[in-house]
């Protein structure tokens, strides 16, 4: 088969291509050429906006060339940004004030207390807020200012139930506080040794009292009988229990102790007596316990009042009465639970008509008893009664 091709067709076409590929690669190189100077110029005006000088200055000077995005790179790092000029620092935010450590531990540890106070408060008030009543102090109920609208009443040391029923009545409290004292649902007596008592006589604890703002009798029943619990807990019966009295028996010999005792040392003096007649199987002889037997706590006692029939008559009997003649406050219950360590069997009152003369002798004390006597005549047949 014959070649019919033309050699100089050929020899054209290969010129064709080495012309378009010169062509190509001088657009290539202009492309470059343009990216170095732009990369250059773009060199020149970041030194210029660093600080570095005169850009124009620059370009002018012939040891500065246009160098590549390369060498740009790799040349030093620019100089810190100088504080921009008055005009554009007045438009712009002063920078926070640094503070040294110690100003920051500083206010750390105030905002630290301030918390503490602030919980302190909230628990001090959360204290004052949760308040159930108020008792008086184990000698004397000693009065306390009344939340607003609330009713606060005293019950003195020794009243008996009809002395309370007559004091909360002029108080204005609604309801039989007698009624009310005769039981209390959630109160058992049974658990300190009283046998089905009559009444809660000697449970219903003498104090101060803050009672809601219209109270009733079983209002203040509740608190007398709540403070009793919390205080009786707080007398050692280990010298009771030692002689086999029951913590009821401790009561009954408060509440002669309190009706007896006219100043605080005399307590304890009038518990041995108590305790050491029991012990001799002697009477008592307390007038307190026929007063309460008569409900007569004012007029004099006669003779015939001394032989009543009565189970608290302590002048024929020789136990104790048989329940509490009144309600003692906490001085009194704790000198029955533990009396004094003497041999007494006799007291009488001084001619002052406040303390007690104490003494085991009889003789000794019919001889006090007649300086009494004269001493009460003398002053017309009255008792002083003013022991401050």
């Amino acid at each position: 088969m014959t070649d019919r091709s033309d050699p100089f067709a050929e020899d054209e076409a290969a010129r064709e291509r080495e012309r378009r590929r010169a062509e190509r690669e001088a657009r290539r190189r202009d492309r470059r050429a343009r990216r170095t100077q732009q990369q250059g110029a773009l060199a020149e005006r970041v030194r210029g906006m660093m600080g570095g000088g005169n850009s124009e200055g620059a370009a002018d000077d012939p040891r500065v060339e246009a160098a590549p995005a390369a060498r740009a790179s790799s040349a030093a790092p620019p100089d810190p940004p100088k504080p921009p000029p008055p005009a554009l620092a007045a438009r712009q935010p002063p920078p926070p004030p640094s503070r040294p450590e110690s100003d920051v531990r500083r206010r750390r540890l105030i905002a630290a207390v301030v918390v503490v106070i602030v919980v302190v408060g909230i628990v001090a008030g959360a204290a004052a807020v949760i308040h159930h009543y108020t008792a008086g102090s184990a000698s004397s109920p000693a009065p306390t200012q009344a939340a607003q609208g609330a009713k606060e009443i005293t019950i003195p040391e020794g009243y008996d139930r009809h002395q309370v029923a007559d004091l909360v009545k002029q108080d204005g409290l609604k309801g039989d506080y007698l009624k009310a004292s005769e039981s209390f649902k959630g109160f058992n007596p049974a658990k300190y040794g009283a046998d089905n008592p009559s009444s809660l006589e000697g449970f219903l604890f003498p104090a101060t009292y803050e009672l809601p703002r219209h109270p009733t009798v079983d209002d203040l029943v509740a608190r007398q009988l709540e403070a009793f619990k919390q205080y009786f807990a707080k007398v050692n019966m280990s010298y009771a229990k030692s002689k086999n009295l029951t913590p009821y028996d401790v009561l009954i010999i408060g509440s002669m102790i309190e009706r007896e005792a006219v100043v605080e040392k005399d307590r304890p003096l009038i518990a041995a007596v108590i305790y050491n007649r029991l012990h001799d199987g002697m009477p008592l002889q307390i007038d307190a316990t026929i007063r309460y037997a008569e409900n007569n706590w004012t007029k004099p006692l006669s003779e015939s009042d001394l032989q009543i029939d009565s189970p608290y008559n302590t002048y024929t009997n020789t136990t104790l009465p048989p329940t509490p003649i009144g309600n003692p406050g906490l001085a009194s219950i704790k000198a029955a639970a533990k009396p004094a360590n003497v041999n007494y069997l006799y007291y009488v009152l001084k001619a002052d008509g406040c303390s007690h003369f104490f003494t085991a002798s009889y003789s000794e004390f019919q001889q006090a008893s007649a300086e009494y006597d004269a001493a009460r005549e003398a002053a017309g047949n009255k008792a002083p009664t003013d022991c401050s």
